[in-house]
């Protein structure tokens, strides 16, 4: 019998397949989903690339980012980002960490990202800067430990994306098609802003009332199920949509 929470095993793994095809995760990143019924869990796929997480790869882990199930899968190291955002953030459901290259540059420099077109009022008004630096010296980079998702986590505090500087971006959302959205978005403005920026030319970004209005606009139901259908049909003709169907024995074991 297919076990009830298949479906979101699914999801995830459209999601970062999704994700993938679109240019924006590689070989690193990761994105997870909030348990439905549980607000103490979440679903993560193994260390994989999201390019090839299927079903059968997404594990369901507790907010301490440690596997319901024991299991001898290797597990992402940076974890504890999802958990500690869910911990402190109990109206986000999924959060992605990735190092897409248009938003790197800003990482980099400090640069603020800022909204530029109505789909990248997804932003919000302010996406805040986290360095790990501040707190915890020289480092690898990678958040490994409880305590530096916590900080990164504070950082995020009410906003929708947080810029890691020298690392990458952790993003936020209610829904993980929201996620999705504003993963993809956000891409897309940081790209417009660089060449904005490369022309010498001024920006001129949304007022803090277009912005609201853009992304209540943006994540209404509409909107959200026609981009989740476009790019799952790009994922579709591209050869790469997961495999349907319940988890196999051997998968459910493992877990």
């Amino acid at each position: 019998m297919p076990d009830a929470l298949d479906y979101v095993r699914q999801e995830v793994a459209i999601a970062n397949r999704i994700l993938a095809n679109e240019g924006i995760i590689d070989a690193f990143g990761h994105i997870s989903m909030r348990h439905p019924e549980n607000p103490k869990r979440y679903f993560i796929s193994r260390h994989r690339a999201s390019e090839l997480v299927e079903p059968d790869d997404v594990l369901e882990c507790d907010l301490d980012s440690k596997p319901v199930h024991a299991t001898n899968l290797r597990l992402y190291s940076e974890m504890v980002i999802h958990g500690e955002v869910f911990k402190a953030r109990p109206d986000v459901n999924s959060v992605c960490h990735h190092h897409a290259p248009s938003v790197l540059p800003f990482c980099a420099t400090g640069v603020a990202l800022v909204p530029l077109f109505h789909l990248g009022g997804t932003l919000g008004m302010k996406v805040p800067f986290w360095d790990s630096r501040d707190e915890f010296g020289d480092t690898c980079l990678l958040v490994l430990k409880p305590e530096e998702g916590r900080s990164l986590a504070k950082a995020l505090g009410p906003h929708w994306l947080v810029l890691m500087r020298r690392h990458g971006v952790t993003v936020a959302g209610c829904t993980l098609q929201e996620l999705v959205f504003r993963t993809i978005y956000s891409y897309r403005n940081a790209e417009l802003q660089l060449l904005t920026q490369a022309q010498g030319m001024a920006l001129s970004p949304l007022s803090a009332g277009e912005a609201k209005l853009a992304m209540e606009r943006n994540l209404e139901p509409r909107p959200q199920a026609r981009a989740w259908e476009y790019w799952s049909v790009r994922l579709k003709k591209a050869g790469e949509y997961p495999k349907a169907g319940a988890l196999s024995k051997r998968a459910k074991a493992r877990r």
